[in-house]
């Protein structure tokens, strides 16, 4: 982890500040902006890029996966500018909180897969790289969306420490848990053998 540098107050600001950055709901929104109907009521009712897609319209869905990864980016970038690396962790992480936990919609948001990717990409490129051709693999081989998202989750660290990552390898073990904890009915239906395959759910 980071050398914490600054002070409790200054943290706590951002992490407020990443929370609720992390807790628009870009999904719900561009849905109702383009008449698509109510996402929480389609397919399964999540809020992210994987459900928009369910409605048929891709540029929306497209919209929606750069607009939750662009917002952990930004709560990272913005902290690190502005306040050091200590507060850039802790706005990510909670910018994937608030995306997953939105206190709007009572703390049931999306699974975070695209906030994730966002905050790695922004704190180390490399390493969000990385993970996202892990995940790009993964889907190729696979055609699950959620199993791709497992994976790429639990190889994080591996590569935060292959890439010499060290800092924010604590960060990466905790996301990974948040990630397994988001996709816990995945892995159920994974066990069960009836997880959907892309195109057939």
């Amino acid at each position: 982890m980071p050398l914490i540098e600054q002070s409790a107050a200054i943290l706590a600001l951002w992490a407020l500040l990443g929370y609720l950055l992390g807790s628009v709901p870009f999904g719900m929104l561009l849905s109702r902006v383009m008449n698509l109907g109510d996402l929480r009521s389609i397919g399964s009712g999540n809020i992210g890029a994987t459900n928009v897609l369910r409605t048929g319209n891709k540029t929306a869905a497209l919209l929606t996966l750069l607009l939750d990864g662009g917002k952990a980016a930004v709560a990272v970038l913005l902290a690190r500018a502005l306040a050091g690396e200590d507060a850039a962790q802790l706005a990510g992480l909670m910018a994937f909180f608030g995306h997953c936990f939105p206190l709007w919609l009572r703390f049931k948001g999306g699974k975070g897969v695209a906030t994730f990717f966002g905050l790695l990409l922004a704190l180390n490129p490399l390493v969000g790289l990385a993970c996202c051709a892990t995940w790009l693999a993964a889907f190729a081989l696979w055609r699950i969306s959620s199993l791709a998202a497992i994976t790429a989750a639990s190889a994080s660290t591996v590569w935060m420490a292959a890439l010499g990552a060290q800092t924010i390898l604590l960060l990466g073990m905790a996301l990974t848990v948040l990630v397994f904890f988001t996709h816990r009915a995945n892995i159920d239906r994974l066990r069960a053998g009836t997880e959907p395959k892309f195109g057939k759910n």
